[in-house]
């Protein structure tokens, strides 16, 4: 089980880093995705270049506190679970922040992503 949670914390990271490619405009995930403008948090505040430079740095903090996780999970050591929960928390965070305050197309807005960085939590929580 400690072995498969490792996975897929590298798994969730390396995802968090492919929504980083897309908000950095290095690539679109889907043809026409334009994640994060116009999330509801900053879009206005900051426009949408400085909103696309603040979402591709939290994700890569996230990727990497995720790695941290996994990796002090696979050596057995008890500060994975600061890492993991904290990279969680960060991606909920950042996913909630830079929705664009519509409820059409959540996946595409990192929908799933924040039940699994939930999902994570409680796992992280109860091993």
């Amino acid at each position: 089980m400690t072995v498969m949670l490792g996975i897929f914390l590298v798994l969730h990271a390396l995802v968090h880093l492919l929504y980083a490619g897309q908000a950095a405009r290095l690539f679109e995930l889907r043809p026409g995705l334009a994640w994060p403008d116009g999330a509801w948090a900053f879009s206005r505040l900051f426009g949408n270049d400085i909103t696309r430079s603040l979402a591709t740095i939290l994700l890569v903090l996230t990727a990497l506190g995720f790695f941290a996780g996994a990796l002090g999970l696979f050596l057995g050591q008890k500060w994975h679970q600061a890492f993991g929960a904290g990279a969680a928390i960060l991606s909920i965070a950042t996913y909630l922040i830079f929705w664009n305050g519509k409820f059409h197309d959540l996946p595409d807005q990192g929908g799933i992503g924040l039940l699994i960085s939930l999902g994570i939590l409680v796992a992280l929580w109860m091993i």
